[in-house]
């Protein structure tokens, strides 16, 4: 939804309703995560996508439908990959799709909702997507400390918001399955939370020129980019345009300022282009202790062979060196900064989805690795 934000507020602000239909699940290779969002608006216009063109004209002769039913519904869209073709969706994967009607009525905390997302506030919205009629559609909205909207039970409401703001911190989307009066061990509801976590941030330590390029792929990608060093001469919002914001710092003494803060979590990358010991050997104690999703440092070789003994030293253990990608990046043959920049930012993708590296054409298996292969019920 966040795609189609801008367009769906508003419509919502002028009072009008409108078909959405949201991706809730995928499997195999499907074109689209859960969460894409496709809107019908009140004069037919169509904003946004669910499977990159191949089912779009279907879900959107459903959201019409919705809009003058005002039921809303759960479809799936997918079959077998010698068959998808004639179906319309041509890669072979499955979706399911959530298509409901929108307006101030059925969603009244939409308006939160969006001025979280532009304020960068966490926020969750919950949506029963399988269930008795009296409880599909329900919706229940979750802040880290409040919450608005019911799913029809206060039992429930207290099971799933537990849940839904863990999947909330760890900037989770996906669904949920329990009983119909809340229990985990039930599957009497399906429900989508869609979690809408500020940006995951990307920190380069190092005001070198590969830091700029890595500072633009990052903003890229959607990181919240941070360039630190500790040399004001170097470290200037001039030279690293792209960057959120640039720090005078020691490296070390930042980031663990920012652990420190809260303000570091699991989905954080941090590149240490520094290779200077005296800045990337301190910065990397802090750094292999903490939970992050990757610690990149760059350096030749024979650097890393020396910044490793040096952390042998500072009482790392293997486990936690392990935890380190030096020489960072993928062996893609790259010279330039922003060469550079790609490889470094391709690790880092195969890394968050589980990707090999290696060139599609030469492997086999589903090109989305964390998809599933078989098909599940819903």
């Amino acid at each position: 939804m966040r795609d189609v934000l801008d367009d769906l507020i508003g419509w919502w602000q002028a009072g009008e309703t409108v078909g959405m239909g949201t991706v809730v699940a995928t499997w195999r290779s499907a074109p689209r995560p859960a969460g894409a969002s496709m809107l019908v608006g009140p004069d037919g216009t169509a904003v946004g996508s669910v499977s990159g063109g191949c089912v779009e004209g279907a879900v959107y002769e459903e959201a019409k439908d919705v809009v003058e039913t005002g039921e809303p519904t759960l479809e799936r869209y997918g079959v077998s990959d010698d068959d998808a073709f004639a179906v319309g969706l041509t890669c072979g994967g499955i979706l399911d799709v959530f298509v409901e009607s929108v307006s101030r009525e059925s969603f009244p905390e939409l308006g939160e909702v969006a001025e979280s997302v532009e304020n960068h506030e966490p926020v969750a919205v919950v949506t029963v997507v399988k269930g008795p009629d009296d409880r599909l559609g329900r919706r229940l909205v979750l802040w880290p400390d409040r919450e608005s909207g019911t799913l029809g039970l206060q039992r429930l409401d207290d099971a799933v918001a537990a849940d839904a703001r863990g999947m909330l911190a760890a900037g989770r989307t996906g669904l949920l399955h329990v009983g119909h009066d809340g229990e985990r061990r039930g599957d009497d509801l399906t429900l989508f939370v869609n979690s809408f976590a500020p940006p995951a941030r990307m920190v380069v330590f190092g005001a070198i020129d590969f830091a700029a390029a890595v500072a633009r792929v990052g903003v890229f990608l959607g990181y919240r980019v941070t360039v630190c060093d500790a040399r004001p001469v170097f470290a200037t919002p001039k030279r690293f345009p792209d960057a959120h914001e640039v720090v005078v710092e020691w490296p070390h003494r930042y980031l663990q300022a920012e652990v420190d803060a809260g303000r570091i979590d699991e989905r954080t990358v941090l590149c240490v282009l520094t290779h200077d010991p005296k800045f990337d050997v301190p910065l990397l104690e802090v750094a292999l202790r903490i939970p992050v999703a990757y610690v990149g440092a760059m350096g030749s070789r024979r650097t890393h062979d020396e910044r490793e003994s040096r952390l042998r030293e500072a009482g790392l253990s293997d486990a936690e060196i392990a935890r380190l990608s030096s020489p960072i990046g993928l062996d893609l043959g790259a010279r330039t900064p922003e060469e550079t920049a790609v490889s470094i930012a391709a690790e880092i993708i195969a890394g968050r989805w589980g990707g090999s590296g290696e060139r599609l054409a030469g492997i086999e298996g589903p090109i989305h690795r964390t998809a599933e292969r078989a098909e599940p019920a819903l």
